[in-house]
């Protein structure tokens, strides 16, 4: 593995990064291989009000909580932004974020493409990569091999991701994350990334 020094070509001004994409993007997939990888990254984790999936770990995955616990963190102010997705809340503690980007290190967060849009308003100099299938009929097939949800919520997320596809003109890359390709998604995210810190006018975020 490269140094820190060799993989920031021209700067150390930390980037704050969001991966979003539809549901069946491969988005979690992506995340957990950047952090099993060890890239000189800070990770936020999301909060969210669902129930954790069988495989799912609280602080790992996502925080875990109750409605009553995320609705004492808005009305604290504790979160950078929150939404409901999916009939449950979703949100990103702003203390997290704060102190991952004094470490120095590029902030890493996955977020749904509702998030993605608010944190553009947020902080217009984030970096913003979309991520998605090969094509339409990719994405259906990978939610329907889910089996997550029954035949409603399934319709309500094919029909959510086809809303979403349509809001690529917000970010500044897309990523098509090709099924059995992981590692060339992998590539291609840290080629963008090495990329925007070899840029001569950088991005800095002010949150």
């Amino acid at each position: 593995m490269s140094s820190d020094q060799d993989f920031y070509p021209h700067t150390h001004e930390p980037l704050l990064i969001v991966i979003s994409g539809p549901s069946g993007s491969g988005k979690d997939t992506v995340i957990e291989q950047m952090e099993a990888q060890g890239l000189p990254f800070e990770f936020v984790v999301t909060a969210t009000t669902r129930p954790p999936r069988a495989d799912e770990v609280y602080g790992v995955d996502y925080l875990f909580l109750t409605k009553d616990q995320f609705a004492e963190m808005i009305e604290k102010g504790e979160l950078l932004e929150y939404a409901i997705v999916y009939e449950d809340f979703k949100g990103v503690p702003q203390e997290q974020v704060r102190l991952a980007l004094n470490s120095g290190k590029d902030v890493v967060m996955r977020l749904d493409v509702q998030g993605a849009k608010t944190m553009r308003r947020l902080a217009p100099e984030a970096l913003l990569i979309f991520l998605t299938a090969q094509d339409e009929d990719e994405l259906v097939r990978r939610l329907t091999a889910r089996k997550s949800e029954d035949t409603e919520g399934l319709k309500l997320r094919i029909a959510t991701a086809r809303q979403e596809l349509k809001q690529i003109d917000l970010f500044d890359y897309v990523v098509i994350n090709r099924e059995n390709h992981l590692d060339e998604t992998l590539d291609t995210i840290m080629a963008i990334i090495k990329a925007e810190h070899a840029r001569v006018h950088h991005r800095k975020v002010a949150l």
